[in-house]
C-alpha cells in the first residue's frame, strides 16, 4: 500500500485532515502594484472563509506562442515582487521554474516550486528541484496519462524530497481543446500525494491567443472547479486577475477576482458535503 504523504507549504497543509486549499494569483508578474492588490484582496476572501491560501503568479513565461507576447519581468525582477507579496502579505508564494539554472535563486525566495505542464516529463528539472528540499508542484502535462505520473514522482523522491504535490490541468482532445478526466484525480492521489484541480488551464483553448476572446472560455471555470471539489481535489488553483481583459497573458482564461469569493463559498459547500458522505 502507498504512503500517503501531506505536504506544507509554508503554513498552508495540502492532503491532510478534510480542508480545502486554494493557490491563486494573477498568471504572469505585470507589475508589483498588480499582484500585492491581487494577493491582499485573494488573502481577505480566504481568510474570512478558513481557506489556507499560497499566491502564484511567474516569474516568466516561457511557453509563449509568439516572440511578441509578453513574458513576465524575468527571474531577478520577478522574485524581488514575490519577496514584496511574501513579506508584506504574509502568504506563502509559489512560481513556475523553466530550467535548473533558475531553480537556485527561485529557492532563496518561493516556498514551493512549480514545474509546468509542458516540462513535467524534465528529468534535470525534476531532479534540481527536489534536491533544494522545497514542495515541489508538478502540472501534469496534456499529453500524459495520470498514471504515467508516477514516473514524475520517482524522479523527485529519488532525492529524498517527498513534498509533492500533483497538479490537473486538463488532456489534449485533438489539437487545441482541453477535456478534464475526474478519475485521474483520485489516481494521481493513489501515487501517495496531495493532488490540486487547475480550472483556469483547463479552459485554454490552444492556437490562439490568450488575450482573444476566443482563446479561452472562463465562462466555464466555476463548472469545472465545482466538479474538481466534488471529485475530491485537495486543493483549487485559479488564476485570478482584477480585469483579465487588461491581464497581459491568458486574458481569456482567469478568473476577475471579484468574482471569487462566490465560486469559493460554492466549492466549500459541495467539499464539506463530499467529506461529510465520503464513505458513499
Amino acid at each position: 500500500m502507498t504512503t500517503f504523504h501531506p505536504v506544507s507549504v509554508g503554513a498552508v497543509r495540502f492532503g491532510e485532515g478534510d480542508g480545502l486549499a486554494l493557490i491563486s494569483g494573477p498568471c504572469v508578474i505585470e507589475t508589483a502594484e498588480i499582484c500585492l492588490a491581487a494577493a491582499e484582496r485573494i488573502s481577505e476572501i480566504t481568510a474570512r472563509l478558513g481557506i489556507p491560501y499560497v499566491f502564484k503568479s511567474s516569474f516568466r513565461k516561457d511557453n509563449r506562442s509568439s516572440l511578441d507576447n509578453y513574458e513576465g519581468p524575468g527571474v531577478e525582477a520577478g522574485l524581488e515582487i514575490l519577496q514584496k507579496v511574501k513579506s508584506r502579505i504574509g502568504c506563502p508564494v509559489i512560481s513556475d521554474v523553466h530550467t535548473p539554472a533558475q531553480v537556485g535563486p527561485a529557492s532563496e525566495v518561493l516556498d514551493a516550486i512549480q514545474i509546468p505542464a509542458y516540462l513535467s516529463q524534465q528529468t534535470e528539472l525534476l531532479v534540481t528541484a527536489g534536491k533544494t528540499g522545497l514542495p515541489v508542484n508538478v502540472k501534469k502535462g496534456q499529453f500524459i496519462a495520470p498514471e504515467d505520473m508516477k514516473n514524475s514522482v520517482r524522479k523527485i523522491e529519488s532525492t529524498g524530497n517527498h513534498s509533492i504535490l500533483l497538479t490537473e490541468r486538463g488532456s489534449s482532445f485533438g489539437y487545441r481543446n482541453l477535456v478534464v478526466d475526474y478519475r485521474s484525480l483520485p489516481i494521481m492521489r493513489s501515487h501517495g500525494y496531495p493532488v490540486i484541480f487547475d480550472a483556469t488551464h483547463a479552459v485554454r483553448i490552444y492556437g490562439r491567443p490568450s488575450s482573444d476572446p476566443k482563446g479561452g472560455t472562463p465562462e466555464h471555470i466555476p463548472l469545472l472547479a465545482r466538479a474538481g471539489v466534488a471529485a475530491g481535489c485537495d486543493a483549487l488553483f485559479l488564476e485570478a486577475h482584477p480585469d483579465p481583459t487588461k491581464a497581459l497573458c491568458d486574458a481569456s482564461s482567469q478568473l476577475r477576482i471579484d468574482r471569487l469569493e462566490t465560486l469559493l463559498r460554492q466549492v466549500l459547500a459541495i467539499h464539506e458535503a463530499r467529506v461529510e458522505h465520503q464513505e458513499l
